[in-house]
């Protein structure tokens, strides 16, 4: 049988600058790539040496307006996995966002957040 991993998620983004800042700041990665993209759009590629998040924005992007969770083919939610969940959540707390929904079942610790994209991200800890 053939291993396989995700290597990335690409999605929109108002400001890929700025998200990839957060980006970095909140889940210590760093920008493996930036720069041009399909429909003279900018993406960033912003992660860890295994695996990244692309960003991408074309220059006047829309808000959707659906339910990802009604929604087939929807991005209900990206999970990142952290060492240290509270300190990973002081840090976005400190950026003005709020979390919620936490929970300590098998096999970790969480939290949620929507980022000023409103894409929601689920941060886990099995410390």
């Amino acid at each position: 049988m053939t291993a396989a991993f995700l290597e990335h998620v690409n999605f929109t983004v108002a400001d890929p600058v700025k998200t990839a800042a957060n980006l970095c700041n909140w889940f210590g990665w760093h920008i493996r790539w930036q720069g041009p993209a399909i429909h003279d759009g900018l993406t960033y590629h912003v992660g860890n040496d295994e695996s990244y998040v692309a960003i991408y924005a074309l220059g006047t992007p829309t808000h959707g307006q659906e339910n990802s969770y009604a929604t087939i083919g929807g991005l209900n939610h990206l999970g990142i996995v952290v060492d240290d969940l509270d300190a990973t959540e002081a840090k976005i707390k400190a950026d003005g966002i709020e979390t919620f929904n936490h929970a300590d079942y098998e096999p970790g610790r969480r939290f949620y957040f929507r980022d000023e994209n409103n894409i929601e991200f689920e941060v886990v800890s099995y410390a």
